[in-house]
């Protein structure tokens, strides 16, 4: 045998004896990173399929069980310490593997940098992207160590921004946005938002009417609170200075009907990234069988800012009152006359968008028709897509509210609002096409021009469900329920969320911002908190409705008191008021609205008090407030 022939049995029987040794060795594969605190499931690798395996064996020293088993894997759940090993014993065999798990507390950096930095930097956008970032580089560390930074940085993208996308529900909400936003744009552009504004008019003869007139249009042009403030405000204006209303007070009525509308309205640009939110935050909570919609529509009976909001701004009118800066407003316009002074000259894209083309004809059925199409649709496929999910015999015996709210739950909204905004979008085309106001091409710029406008929040959205994402691997709700006291109720969690929400939107200017770093986060924390302290599921739905909305309202609340909110400036904007009187004079309203929401709203309904009690209450003390506090603006 020559000297290669001898090599080659050589290596052949070296790499045979270790293929053997290999085959009978047994081995670990742990996740690419555990979270210290939080089990997560191990796996073992045994020699073969036909390995005898006891059911107990030993982890780390400590009994243990295996889960399950599938071929020559098994399956055991542990949860890591501060241990750097992890060592199984089993039928005389060893096997290890480094461990290096993260601590818990480190789980809420990522959301933390996100708040922290929307505060300091004013902008939502790089906030959320930072935020996920270190989490990825959290994870990869403890993972990977140094080397495995630059993978952390890359599964920013790769990862968590593509698994936000590669989802089915996401990209409906996407979808549904562009398609309202396009659908608002168009109407605005063929004259039809300016029919209706048209037709309200007339109605308006002195300042309480005028006002009245003002806060109805506002309520009606309830399906995006960018179209309400640009279209009324602007609208409006020359009325309101006719009737010597206040540019303080028309900019208030403008920007206190525009988001509070918009976000608890059934069908709105905002109710799509609503839901997306409230998706994220489900997904921490799989005990909990409910859908978005259904989360979104118990929640309204907790919106005690929106609807005390509208409320009081109702009594105000009524009344003929004011107090507070917004009474020397007005008191000044009467015996003065308005004073046309603008502080604001920002966002004039965004009023562009929203204007009628020069020398179109308003007429008010260019917009009501697409505008019922959604509503109508949305509705109808709801009611299809519920009806299809449902034994409808076995509920044939129910309440018709009982077997609608069953329908409504059971329904598919997502596609109900694909569906009904596809259709919206396709009428307000053709309606302007047929009567020749602009050609083909130009309705369809004027629709992308209204996709434009959702382009930031859209961004934002994504991100949100990004950075939801990395809470969800890290575990941060488990750790924000670990911080919420025993000693502390479960009820206070509505109230401390409210500020919480109130804050950030201030800092930030973003209602929507806020909403995409809070609610994933809150969502699974409130109810978790809840069930921990001893409450039953059906009270701790209560504390968890309440957060869905008092989020919601928290983030309206602060936008409304918030120099830098959009929506703020662009009620001055299309006001044409000084941008700081209009922010001094609608603060104390905000604010006294605010208060009343939390300690006749908010606080009694986390303790069981009914809805059917705590919305008169709450507007009796309003209307109280305004009886005493207030003062005459008109003999």
């Amino acid at each position: 045998m020559c000297i290669r022939d001898r090599t080659l049995l050589v290596l052949f029987f070296l790499f045979g004896v270790l293929d053997l040794s290999a085959q009978k060795t047994l081995k670990l594969e742990p996740p690419e990173f555990m979270v210290q605190g939080v089990a997560s499931s191990v796996t073992v690798i045994l020699p073969d399929e036909n390995t005898a395996f006891p059911l107990h064996f030993s982890v780390n020293g400590g009994e243990s069980v295996y889960s399950s088993r599938k071929g020559n894997k098994i399956y055991f759940d542990y949860v890591p310490g501060k241990e750097r090993l992890l060592v199984v014993d089993a039928n005389n065999q060893t096997a290890t593997a480094p461990l290096h798990a993260i601590p818990l507390w480190l789980s809420v950096i990522p959301p933390l940098i996100a708040i922290v930095l929307a505060l300091i930097l004013k902008e939502v956008i790089t906030s959320l992207f930072l935020g996920i970032l270190s989490g990825t580089l959290i994870m990869s560390f403890y993972g990977s160590g140094p080397a495995g930074l630059l993978r952390g940085f890359l599964s920013t993208i790769d990862t968590y921004v593509m698994n936000a996308l590669n989802d089915w529900s996401h990209i409906a909400v996407i979808v549904f946005s562009l398609s309202i936003a396009g659908v608002v744009s168009i109407i605005s552009k063929n004259g039809g938002m300016m029919g209706v504004v048209n037709r309200l008019e007339p109605y308006a003869k002195n300042p309480r009417s005028g006002q009245f007139v003002i806060w109805f249009m506002g309520v009606l042009i309830f399906f995006d609170d960018y179209a309400n403030t640009l279209v009324v405000g602007n609208t409006m204006r020359p009325v309101a200075d006719r009737l010597h209303i206040s540019r303080e007070k028309l900019a208030y009525l403008v920007d206190s009907t525009a988001a509070p509308v918009a976000a608890i309205a059934f069908i709105t640009t905002w109710i799509g990234a609503e839901l997306g939110y409230i998706e994220s935050g489900l997904n921490h909570l799989p005990e909990l069988d409910v859908s978005p919609y259904g989360v979104f529509l118990n929640s309204l009976q907790y919106a005690f800012y929106p609807i005390f909001t509208l409320s009081f701004m109702l009594m105000l009118i009524y009344k003929k009152k004011d107090f507070g800066p917004m009474l020397t407003a007005e008191l000044n316009a009467r015996q003065k006359g308005v004073d046309a002074k603008s502080g604001v000259s920002v966002k004039e894209e965004a009023n562009d968008e929203f204007s009628a083309k020069e020398g179109v004809r308003p007429k008010s059925f260019n917009a009501v028709i697409p505008i019922l199409i959604v509503i109508l649709g949305a509705i109808w496929g709801m009611w299809e897509t519920g009806t299809s999910a449902t034994d409808m015999g076995a509920i044939a015996h129910e309440p018709f509210l009982k077997r609608l709210s069953i329908i409504i739950g059971n329904s598919d909204s997502f596609t109900a609002l694909l569906w009904s905004s596809l259709a919206g979008l396709i009428a307000a085309v053709i309606l302007t096409v047929s009567q020749k106001i602009m050609k083909l091409e130009e309705t369809i710029e004027s629709g992308l021009g209204g996709f434009k406008t959702m382009m930031p929040a859209m961004i934002i959205l994504i991100l949100a469900w990004a950075l939801a994402g990395i809470t969800e691997d890290m575990h941060t709700a488990q750790f924000l329920q670990g911080l919420w006291s025993e000693s502390m109720s479960p009820i206070f969690i509505p109230a401390v969320v409210f500020i919480l929400a109130g804050l950030v939107a201030f800092s930030t200017g973003s209602s929507w911002g806020t909403m995409a770093i809070l609610y994933p986060l809150l969502l699974p924390a409130s109810y978790h908190i809840a069930i921990t302290n001893g409450m039953e599921h059906a009270d701790a739905m209560i504390i968890f409705y309440n957060v869905v909305s008092v989020i919601l309202a928290g983030a309206v609340f602060g936008d409304h008191c918030s120099p830098i909110s959009d929506t703020t400036i662009l009620s001055s904007l299309a006001t044409s008021c000084n941008h700081l009187d209009h922010v001094k004079t609608q603060m104390p309203y905000a604010v006294t609205v605010g208060a009343v929401a939390i300690f006749i709203g908010s606080i009694p309904a986390a303790m069981g008090v009914s809805s059917l009690v705590t919305f008169p209450v709450g507007i009796g003390v309003l209307y109280g407030i305004v009886h005493f506090l207030g003062k005459k603006t008109d003999a």
